[in-house]
């Protein structure tokens, strides 16, 4: 035995070495890259053991892998497809010449990130909470004639998710190409699970990412908070509305929230249904083209689609969103629900002060996690002392995800300001440069903050020990929240 560990000290060494080595090449954050460094070098043992379970992506090696897998085997080539040039049918795909000059720096951002052009020609109807929302998307599901694409991240199996189910089922049964994709652990939030409801009334459904215990799922932090609904190529939904009960804001239910989802018509839908049939294929390995969008639509809006994830290599929606902080010259408003932004994001807010923007952030007084609103209270002085102002909204939970920038370009959809959303999540935003929608959002945004209650700088400063202790802590986690 002596001997053999003459042999296994080195052997132990140089695994933990390379280990080492591979975190120092493959990390982009240089706090991860010298924690796992650090791990691995000081537990030569179990710290390359940690790294293999924990510390690889092994979500964005096995999308890759599908993908190519994926594109071997199809005639239509690899352009639709997540990670190629022109991602989905270049639908109503404008010429740069053609967009008005106050739009194109805007616009030259999210082309730069996502390779996408906007498109023209939408038509946008924001709703307002499950009242409007979901009659809406039912209308769409009950008229469709040819496909349904659905695809949320929680599904209640109450009275409002059986109502979507009986209205899938009916479709089916109309010979509508329906799909389903819910994901794996949002699914759990309720019981009997959505997928066993729409598969006994045979609608096709498939499950995102499922957690497993035997073997275990490595993958269960990286999650699809995608909401998506599309049919027949007409019209689409997108937003931050999950499919449940506590979207209905009038509702006697503690645990509502407020939110906007919007209704698109027009040719970013086939960018909605792109991205569908992408998540679609991911889940169940069989990709198909996307279909002809129909453009019935002759609107004013301009469009794009941003889709993000832990397999994309060079976070476009981080990117776009730091982007349109700092070309914003007027007037910035945020309103999110989860508020744990990056240093560059914070940066990103501080320089835009400097340069003279009025800079409002709207966040919900009491957090349904009061773990982030601690972690949040922990970095709100940085801004406060730049001059952003910060509101804190009353009850009920605002779960809405919104942005304004020189009341002119709009973004919406499923991503919060947090790690989570922009490093683990697979998320789905909407760029619109529309001056309209830009003013009613604005007044949107305004009606709210008059009923919020601004935060201080003494109010923070001001917070009792025990209170600066628990939230310095909790934000010391905020990278995994």
């Amino acid at each position: 035995m002596g001997d053999l560990s003459w042999y296994l000290i080195p052997i132990t060494f140089v695994m933990a070495t390379v280990v080492a080595g591979h975190a120092l090449l493959h990390k982009r954050d240089p706090r991860a890259a010298l924690g796992w460094v650090a791990v691995c070098l000081t537990f030569p043992v179990a710290g390359p053991i940690l790294y293999y379970i924990f510390g690889i992506n092994r979500v964005r090696r096995s999308a890759l892998r599908l993908r190519e897998e994926a594109l071997a085997q199809q005639p239509h080539g690899r352009g639709w497809l997540h990670g190629g040039t022109e991602r989905y049918l270049p639908v109503g795909a404008l010429d740069v010449e053609l967009i008005p000059p106050r739009y194109r720096e805007f616009e030259r951002i999210g082309r730069a990130a996502t390779g996408m052009p906007l498109c023209g020609g939408n038509c946008i109807e924001a709703l307002h909470n499950g009242e409007q929302a979901y009659p809406r998307m039912l209308e769409a599901i009950e008229h469709a004639t040819s496909t349904i694409y659905l695809s949320t991240y929680i599904m209640e199996t109450g009275p409002l998710g059986r109502s979507f189910v009986d209205a899938l089922a009916r479709a089916v049964q109309r010979g509508v190409d329906v799909r389903v994709l819910i994901d794996g652990v949002g699914e759990k939030y309720s019981w009997p699970r959505a997928s066993s409801l729409l598969k006994k009334a045979g609608v096709p459904v498939a499950i995102f990412l499922p957690p497993k215990l035997f073997p275990p799922q490595l993958s269960i932090n990286l999650r699809n908070h995608r909401k998506v609904l599309v049919t027949d190529g007409i019209t689409g939904f997108t937003g931050g509305m999950n499919i449940g009960r506590r979207h209905f804001a009038d509702s006697d239910n503690q645990r509502r929230v407020t939110d906007v989802h919007f209704r698109f018509m027009g040719p970013v839908v086939a960018q909605l249904q792109g991205a569908f049939l992408e998540d679609w294929g991911f889940a169940t390995g069989k990709y198909d083209a996307p279909l002809t969008v129909h453009e019935q639509c002759e609107g004013d809006c301009l469009c794009r689609v941003i889709t993000d994830g832990p397999d994309n290599e060079f976070d476009p929606l981080a990117s776009v969103l730091i982007a349109a902080v700092s070309t914003a010259r007027r007037s910035l408003r945020i309103m999110t629900p989860y508020f744990l932004p990056s240093r560059d994001f914070i940066s990103a807010l501080q320089s835009a002060v400097l340069r003279g923007v009025d800079v409002r952030i709207i966040l919900p007084v009491k957090n349904n996690l009061p773990f982030v609103h601690w972690a949040t209270r922990n970095l709100l002085w940085e801004l406060l002392q730049a001059g952003v102002r910060v509101f804190y909204q009353p009850a009920p939970f605002c779960h809405t995800k919104l942005l304004l920038a020189d009341g002119m370009y709009v973004q919406v959809g499923s991503a919060n300001i947090d790690p989570r959303s922009l490093r683990l999540n697979f998320e789905l935003n909407a760029e619109i440069l529309d001056m309209n929608l830009a003013r009613q959002m604005s007044r949107h945004f305004e009606r709210i903050q008059r009923a919020s209650r601004e935060v201080t700088l003494e109010e923070v400063d001001g917070r009792r020990l025990p209170a600066r202790l628990r939230d310095a802590f909790f934000w010391l986690f905020s990278p995994y929240m």
